[in-house]
């Protein structure tokens, strides 16, 4: 059985620091139900997709929690299988977290990643699927294992970006060598506001993959050559295109050198913070009409998850009291506003919305190594997401991450449209 825990703590990636979470789980099941204001009956009124997929207590975060409980106290054995799949059946969208935080402030979203990271040290975890995309990533510092020599193809002909600018644009793997249109009508948008950027022929996958699968090391390994990388730029501001590497060099960057966002040395920014900012200033003109009724979806990595962080580090006294006080990151605080205005702003487009949204968005399904390793799962998570856009009578579907636009494609079978929010940008500039 587990000794005497220690009151003292670390807002980090040390399993052993959540026994407070795990022990003082109530089963409210808010992390189950989207928040009442938001309903509108009993359909779609979950927020997670692994508790609905798998209708099984241990699937949903209160089952989970009272699993890493009992791990934690001694009462289960880690290298029971079972606990494989419990742990790495979700996609760890943080859905669970911000309705927990509605009431309890419990740390759940800390608790679930580092959950697999005790896996992964003690060599049960991660999944054969997410051990391939790490030898991918070791060999060729991509997801595919594609030659890294092709990673500036999506360039357009004659186009290099600038040596030296304030912008860095982080392109990521699936923009660089899959879905390149992403990366081309991002481009094309900071080209017609004027705005130099610099590309890297070296940059790596942002270890988005290895973090989010417990491969905390190999994460961390990679996180200083990238840090280093951006810094040696000279870039005052990285933008990304794709919510997970907008996630994982503003947030998760931070907690692996155990500092917090404001301490990285650089800003990290989203293309549609930055469009966004550019229409209300002028210098990006969206005159073309796009005639479309059209859904937006609010990917994981760019709404709730992707508030600063916040190092932290002290003691928990009685009644979960903090010393030092620490800041609570609940998940409104994520980019919600910039694309629904940029969508707002195009002639022609007519915005209707998800009935559940923002910070209460329900998961595309694909991140976390879902997709890789449960495929099955992924897709019916997609699938319930579309279902909920025929039942608001939207024709197409956009989002900010280019895993939404894969899955939902994968998903979808061509009946109805998927688009990345880059593409509409770049599709009404005039």
């Amino acid at each position: 059985m587990m000794g005497q825990v220690s009151n003292k703590l670390k807002l980090g990636l040390n399993f052993d620091d959540y026994w407070y979470e795990a022990r003082h789980c109530v089963s409210c099941h808010n992390c189950k139900w989207i928040e009442l204001n938001y309903l509108n009956g009993v359909d779609f009124s979950y927020r997670c997709p692994s508790w609905q997929y798998g209708q099984f207590d241990a699937y949903g975060t209160g089952g989970r929690v009272k699993v890493i409980w009992d791990l934690i106290s001694g009462a289960l054995d880690y290298a029971d299988p079972k606990i494989l799949d419990i742990a790495y059946r979700c996609n760890l969208c943080g859905g669970c977290d911000i309705g927990c935080k509605r009431n309890l402030d419990l740390e759940i979203q800390m608790m679930l990643e580092t959950f697999r990271a005790r896996l992964v040290e003690k060599g049960l975890g991660p999944l054969p699927q997410h051990k391939a995309i790490a030898t991918n990533i070791e060999k060729s510092n991509n997801i595919y294992g594609s030659p890294q020599k092709k990673r500036l193809d999506w360039m357009p002909s004659g186009k290099t970006g600038a040596k030296n600018a304030d912008l860095l644009y982080w392109v990521g793997c699936r923009s660089s060598f899959v879905d390149k249109e992403i990366a081309q009508s991002t481009a094309r948008i900071m080209d017609a506001a004027g705005k130099k950027f610099m590309v890297l022929s070296e940059e790596a996958c942002c270890g988005n993959p290895l973090y989010t699968t417990g491969q905390m090391d190999k994460a961390r390994k990679l996180a200083l050559e990238n840090i280093k990388r951006i810094k040696e730029s000279g870039a005052r501001t990285v933008v990304t295109s794709c919510a997970e590497c907008y996630r994982m060099l503003k947030v998760d960057y931070p907690k692996l050198m155990e500092q917090s966002t404001a301490d990285l040395g650089f800003e990290v920014k989203h293309i549609t913070e930055l469009a966004d900012s550019w229409v209300k200033d002028g210098v990006l003109k969206l005159g073309n009409k796009v005639d479309i009724k059209l859904s937006y979806h609010d990917p994981c990595g760019l709404g709730r998850l992707s508030e600063p962080w916040y190092h932290w580090e002290g003691e928990i006294g009685d009644w979960g009291i903090f010393s030092p006080p620490r800041n609570i990151r609940r998940g409104k605080g994520g980019v919600y506003d910039p694309p629904r205005n940029l969508l707002k702003a195009i002639p022609g487009v007519n915005l209707v919305e998800l009935i559940r949204r923002r910070d209460q968005a329900y998961c595309c399904g694909a991140g976390a190594g879902a997709r890789e390793a449960y495929p099955d799962y992924s897709s019916f998570a997609a699938s319930e997401r579309l279902r909920e856009l025929n039942k608001i009578g939207a024709e197409a579907i956009v989002s900010a991450c280019p895993l939404c636009k894969e899955n939902f494609k994968d998903a979808a079978k061509n009946a109805v449209k998927v688009f990345d929010i880059t593409e509409l940008i770049a599709a009404a500039i005039k």
